[in-house]
């Protein structure tokens, strides 16, 4: 019986499981500990960042880092509508109110509609207490563009790069850009640590109000103490330690993500109507060349040339067990946030309705991979017949 392939399962090897062992033997097996410490150090170095603070997902950073920036009950915060609900959540969570904004054709933030919403809202009276842009599917946005919108209104940037930590662009890594910006480790994502996340920042005192908060706010004095509300978001020590390995071996999963990009790339070539989303390729990511980093490889489907939909190919693949998902469904078009204000040019309406996501992971088999090219290429044989 063949198994079911998905999307971008945990890559974990021996490495990982020693690595787990190891921590657990150290008898650090409460919250924190030396694995944590570590894993903050290599993040950080890994991201051109002076800091990073461990916690137990990406939402819970960007939740901190809102909180950190003053976003509270009133404020509304500028946000990327093509994302998945977390990073609205995590705004709502503030008490603040999201407010949606469409996509350039790369299918992340548009600078230019990122301005119009700042000056409407502020025109409106509203504070805007920050600006979250997504790195969309692994690909680096417009950050430059982003940030100079919001530089000149005063508006703080906390970039959500969730899904593109060892992305590049414009020779910066994913994580650079912003006051803050988050990168999360859910069992999904480039690298796991099963559950997980971090903030990531230069400002010391961001840090440390994240380390304060993220551990139940307790103050430094020998019985429990608190003056502010805190959060139970601090990462484990046991999970830290899977985290250094994962984040040692990504140079070599983002490579074998790449040849699987490369792969899809061929297969689609030669189809009128069907193109790749995706972002740089590069070459020699070593050389610290622009490039995506392959989280998922997607397809674009032109309707109106193949005679076929994209929902026609995920079912058909669906079929054999193979998973394939649209890309995500625009925040403005969920019916928990449909009364939010939204700035949209239909680009991220249309990217779902076309888009669809491919196996792409690092612990995908060369076998699977075949098997998933195999099955794309007799369904589109049987539309050209």
């Amino acid at each position: 019986m063949t198994s079911r392939t998905y999307l971008s399962s945990p890559d974990v090897t021996q490495a990982e499981e020693d690595a787990l062992v190891r921590a657990l033997r150290s008898g650090w097996v409460a919250p924190l500990g030396p694995e944590v410490d570590a894993f903050e150090a290599d993040l950080a170095q890994a991201t051109d960042r002076a800091y990073a603070v461990a916690l137990s997902s990406g939402t819970a950073a960007l939740h901190l880092g809102l909180l950190h920036l003053g976003v509270g009950p009133g404020d509304v915060v500028v946000t990327s509508s093509m994302t998945f609900a977390a990073t609205a959540n995590a705004i709502t969570y503030t008490g603040a109110t999201p407010v949606f904004v469409d996509s350039d054709e790369t299918g992340n933030l548009d600078p230019a509609l990122v301005e119009q919403a700042i000056e409407d809202q502020q025109r409106a009276g509203a504070r805007v207490g920050a600006v979250v842009p997504v790195d969309l599917l692994g690909k680096v946005a417009d950050h430059v563009g982003v940030s100079a919108a919001a530089d000149r209104h005063g508006v703080p940037v906390l970039v959500d790069a969730a899904e593109s930590l060892g992305a590049r662009r414009g020779g910066r890594p994913a994580g650079a850009d912003g006051v803050g910006a988050v990168v999360s480790f859910n069992g999904n994502k480039i690298i796991t640590t099963s559950g997980g996340g971090a903030l990531l920042c230069d400002d010391p005192e961001m840090a440390e109000r994240a380390r304060y908060l993220a551990t139940q706010a307790r103050q430094p004095v020998v019985h429990y103490e608190h003056v502010d509300i805190g959060y139970n978001y601090r990462l484990s020590n046991l999970l830290a330690a899977v985290g250094r390995v994962q984040l040692a071996r990504l140079p070599q999963m983002l490579d074998r993500r790449r040849g699987w990009r490369r792969r899809y790339r061929e297969l689609v070539a030669p189809v009128d109507g069907l193109t790749v989303f995706g972002g740089q390729d590069g070459v020699d990511a070593a050389a610290g060349e622009d490039h995506d980093n392959f989280w998922l490889t997607s397809v674009v489907v032109d309707e109106a040339v193949t005679g076929w939909s994209a929902d026609e190919l995920r079912l058909h693949l669906a079929e054999a067990d193979i998973e394939a998902r649209p890309l995500w469904k625009p925040m403005h078009l969920q019916p928990v946030f449909a009364d939010r204000p939204a700035y949209t040019n239909g680009t991220s309406e249309r990217l779902f309705r076309t888009g669809l996501s491919l196996p792409s992971g690092s612990a995908l088999s060369d076998d699977q991979f075949e098997r998933v090219v195999t099955h794309v290429r007799t369904f589109l044989e049987r539309k050209t017949l």
